[in-house]
């Protein structure tokens, strides 16, 4: 596909995103169990199906059991869901589509997917913005990290986890120096259609 094209799937994805939306449902919501505490989150199903789709199957598959926080940086995200204590990468399933253009901000608090460089390489890893980080969302000419939920509960929690003393480890850097390991994801509500 050539380059001049690739802009104007966000908003593509931002329309059917908005069609899809189930009016009355409850949000789905989950709870993040830490070795620092516990937060929630709700998902946004009707902006990020694809992301949330993906993140639940996860859960479901509960592969986030014993991952870390692997990066702590403060004043601008914690990120975790993909490594172990020892910083061994967990097998992952194939990437998501990049939903970037939903609508949905990188603001403080709110959840996005973590990625490489390619705009469609997100898979298990996620991360919870500690401050409005704005740059990081969609553009008209580049695509940007997909939001697809929000803290609604212990954002304390996560500031507390974004003030970790932090290092260089296993040729990463920004690891917690102890470690903050998800004990669990488990859901909460379950949208049911009014």
């Amino acid at each position: 596909m050539p380059r001049s094209r690739i802009p104007f799937l966000p908003i593509v994805l931002s329309v059917l995103a908005a069609l899809m939306q189930t009016s009355g449902a409850e949000p789905t919501q989950v709870k993040i169990e830490t070795t620092a505490g516990d937060f929630v989150v709700q998902l946004d199903a009707a902006r990020a199906p694809l992301t949330v789709a993906n993140f639940l199957q996860y859960v479901t598959d509960g592969f986030y059991a014993g991952t870390i926080f692997h990066r702590v940086v403060n004043g601008f995200v914690i990120q975790g869901g993909g490594f172990t204590p020892e910083l061994a990468q967990k097998p992952h399933r194939p990437p998501v589509v990049n939903e970037s253009g939903n609508g949905l901000s990188n603001r403080r608090g709110s959840v996005a997917m973590a990625r490489t460089g390619e705009p469609h390489s997100a898979d298990s890893q996620f991360y919870v913005n500690l401050a409005d980080n704005v740059p990081l969302d969609a553009k008209p000419t580049r695509w940007g990290y997909a939001v697809f939920g929000e803290v609604v509960q212990g954002m304390d929690v996560v500031d507390e986890i974004g003030h970790r003393v932090t290092g260089s480890k296993g040729g990463m850097q920004d690891v917690p120096v102890e470690a903050v390991v998800i004990r669990k994801i488990s859901v909460l509500k379950i949208p049911v259609p009014k």
